[in-house]
């Protein structure tokens, strides 16, 4: 069963949401104004695909069980595609400019090269490359 949805929206908590922008636009993200308070801001991903940064207190607002601590544990690895190799060292040197932790040195399998960093809060994040015959070739 494929859903028909026309968005998609990842919602993680932040311990600081102004430091937490700035870090992202200095990786190049953008962000929606419509959708942003001093609890919340929308990161844009894609055409249809955005991250909510939620403060805390705020995201606590939305649960009933605790905030995994990221620096201990993994709940979720954003990943998000890149348009070449050139694109994902990039966006991981510039992540790694605006202070963020390594996670993983880069993998390269030849058809798909990826590598990896964790945001101020320790959110893991994934950039990853996949050569476009290796796709046609899954079809």
């Amino acid at each position: 069963m494929a859903f028909k949805s026309s968005n998609i929206f990842v919602n993680l908590p932040v311990k600081d949401l102004n430091k937490s922008v700035e870090f992202f636009t200095k990786i190049g993200f953008e962000f929606n104004p419509q959708f942003t308070d001093e609890n919340a801001t929308c990161m844009i991903i894609g055409d249809n695909i955005f991250v909510m940064l939620l403060v805390e207190d705020f995201f606590k607002s939305f649960i009933d069980k605790d905030i995994a601590d990221a620096a201990k544990t993994t709940e979720v690895i954003v990943a998000i595609s890149a348009e070449s190799r050139a694109e994902v060292d990039e966006i991981v040197k510039r992540a790694l400019a605006a202070d963020a932790k390594p996670y993983r040195d880069p993998v390269d399998h030849g058809f798909m090269y990826s590598w990896s960093f964790q945001d101020l809060d320790n959110h893991l994040w994934e950039l990853a490359f996949m050569e476009p015959s290796a796709i046609e070739q899954g079809e």
